[in-house]
């Protein structure tokens, strides 16, 4: 199984938030630091608080911090979050796709039976579980 890009960032940023609760991290800063595009992060963050997982403070001293401890926020759910509409196999997609064998393919039973053992794994780990060490500037 692989991971979109955009769950890969959202999975980085909390668990760099929860590397220090409390703390506000602006999409800049985060941006920064992983080397990625700041407007890609704000769109993940932008997500991340619809699902009420983190808040958003505007202005000076702003940012985003976990709105939950991280002990209450189950892997499973996030990766649930980030990667939804983004089936494994076409087949598995909203409407079904278009494949061409579908009705006599055994495939696709297995592929959804891994997919639920995949997340229920992280659905028994925490973000506190996977938090980064507290950044240590140079």
């Amino acid at each position: 199984m692989r991971l979109t890009s955009f769950t890969d960032y959202g999975l980085r940023m909390l668990m760099r938030m929860a590397s220090t609760p409390g703390r506000a991290f602006s999409t800049a800063e985060l941006a920064e630091e992983f080397g990625v595009s700041r407007n890609h992060l704000a769109k993940i963050m932008q997500r991340l608080a619809r699902a009420g997982l983190v808040e958003t403070r505007r202005g000076g001293g702003g940012g985003a911090a976990l709105a939950l401890p991280a002990s209450e926020i189950r892997l499973g759910s996030v990766v649930r979050l980030l990667e939804a509409g983004q089936p494994l196999v076409e087949c598995l997609s909203a409407g079904g796709g278009a494949c061409p064998i579908d009705g006599r393919c055994r495939l696709k039973a297995r592929i959804r039976s891994a997919e639920a053992a995949f997340l229920a794994e992280l659905d028994r780990a925490t973000l506190a579980e996977v938090a980064l060490a507290p950044h240590q500037a140079a």
